[in-house]
């Protein structure tokens, strides 16, 4: 990866492409450190909300903006939520569906659409994010309000934090479409990248508390320490390797071309193969479940009063309960499926290697070719499927396990662990083959050279 970026940046073109997108991600950091008016950072700052429930992944995502409400505190996540929602359209609505075919002016149409969903959806989440902003409790759970502005009434408070907050989803919104267009890589995942990034730190600092100050010893670190401390790192290797393996691994579906001559000259009579890779979607499965998931945790945290909607999702669907995992588990399997089904199309596959005089060893063209890529298809996205599954909760499995136990840092410490590992690791390895390939285009030598 390290050669690729020396590599790349040898060519002014893709120079400027990496500079844009790190002038980008700056930005991105400075919007998630500006405050916005009637914010009490300190009040904020004793509050428990955004530890050992979804918003603490969300938080991990906007590099700690929302528990600093600061302008990018909403952070990419409506962007997100309306790109799932428009893909969903697409596929329901006939009129969609032909704009998506309809190639750039299609495109523009979507993009619009998009772009007004998340509008509507920021202002939905900031008007509930202000609202637990002025309704916090603290360590002790006592009721507080991190919100100020005694000397003017609170709707104004809210109506000036809801723009703001709007405002800088919007932005957000603008910065990840201005990488696609100017930068390298996809704008989304390079910004969550970015935030991810930028929390290592805390996360490491509390990972270290969690193993290295033993809640069952009265001396803070022991042996325990040391045996937890090492678990981690090993555990946190295993998933490393597998996640790069997983970025590897593909099934090869031999094609042979027949020989064909035209004129003096003889074509094809040559084997090739099909490569479909075991993890086709990426990242982009844990993003869309972690969203769709996060909704009922979302809204009853949203949600001032006690009642019997915020008892229920307390006890049966937080982040360390075995309904939760279950539902993230079935939504990230069917988000796999559902990211290969519009990005890979196996009768254009087959009709292709028809056109080219190509064939499956035993399998007839036509119809049966696209069946047999179909059934190898479902297979290797299930496999794909699983192995991503794997990686994002099996660090959540041993929180629900640690939560019998008196490990609560350690529980909010390695909840969302994999999930967040997968995004960093993903993001690195896309982003690097896209330059490779940008450079191999840049580099290709034709007959006369």
């Amino acid at each position: 990866m390290f050669k690729t970026l020396k590599n790349s940046w040898k060519i002014p073109e893709l120079k400027n492409k990496l500079l844009f997108t790190l002038l980008i991600i700056i930005l991105f950091r400075l919007g998630s450190a500006i405050p916005v008016p009637y914010v009490n950072a300190e009040s904020l700052g004793m509050s428990t909300a955004f530890q050992g429930n979804i918003f603490e992944f969300l938080n991990i995502l906007t590099g700690s903006a929302l528990s600093q409400g600061t302008l990018f505190a909403l952070g990419v996540q409506p962007y997100i939520t309306a790109s799932i929602v428009m893909q969903l359209l697409t596929i329901a609505i006939p009129y969609f569906e032909r704009k998506a075919k309809e190639g750039d002016e299609g495109k523009k149409v979507i993009d619009a659409w998009t772009r007004g969903i998340t509008i509507v959806l920021a202002v939905v989440t900031a008007w509930g994010y202000v609202g637990m902003l002025d309704n916090l409790t603290d360590a002790a759970g006592n009721r507080m309000s991190a919100l100020y502005g005694s000397g003017v009434g609170k709707p104004f408070v809210y109506i000036v934090m809801i723009a703001c907050y709007c405002a800088g989803a919007a932005l957000v919104m603008w910065l990840a479409e201005r990488i696609n267009d100017h930068g390298i890589g996809n704008g989304v995942s390079i910004i969550l990248f970015a935030g991810i990034i930028s929390s290592i730190p805390s996360q490491a600092l509390q990972l270290w508390r969690a193993a290295f100050n033993n809640p069952f010893s009265a001396n803070g670190f022991d042996v325990w320490g040391l045996i937890v401390g090492i678990l981690f790192v090993i555990g946190i290797l295993g998933l490393l390797m597998l996640i790069v393996w997983m970025s590897d691994a593909e099934r090869r579906i031999p094609i042979q071309y027949a020989k064909r001559v035209v004129g003096r000259k003889m074509y094809g009579g040559q084997n090739t193969n099909l490569p479909i890779k075991v993890n086709m979607s990426g990242v982009m499965p844990i993003i869309f479940a972690n969203s769709i998931v996060a909704i009922l945790p979302t809204i009853a945290q949203f949600i001032n009063k006690e009642n019997w909607f915020t008892k229920f999702v307390r006890n049966w669907f937080s982040p360390t309960t075995w309904p939760y995992l279950i539902v993230f588990l079935l939504l990230l399997i069917a988000f796999a499926y559902f990211y290969v089904s519009i990005s890979f199309n196996p009768i254009e596959v087959a009709n292709n290697i028809k056109n080219n005089g190509g064939a499956i060893p035993g399998i007839r063209s036509g119809r049966p070719t696209v069946d047999f890529i179909k059934k190898v298809l479902s297979k290797i996205t299930f496999l794909g499927a699983l192995l991503v599954a794997v990686v994002a909760c099996v660090p959540m499995i041993a929180g629900i396990v640690l939560s019998y136990f008196p490990l609560g840092l350690l529980i909010s410490a390695m909840a969302f662990g994999g999930s967040s590992m997968m995004i960093v690791v993903g993001v690195a390895i896309e982003t690097t083959r896209e330059l490779e390939a940008q450079m191999s285009l840049r580099n290709y030598k034709g007959f006369l050279d």
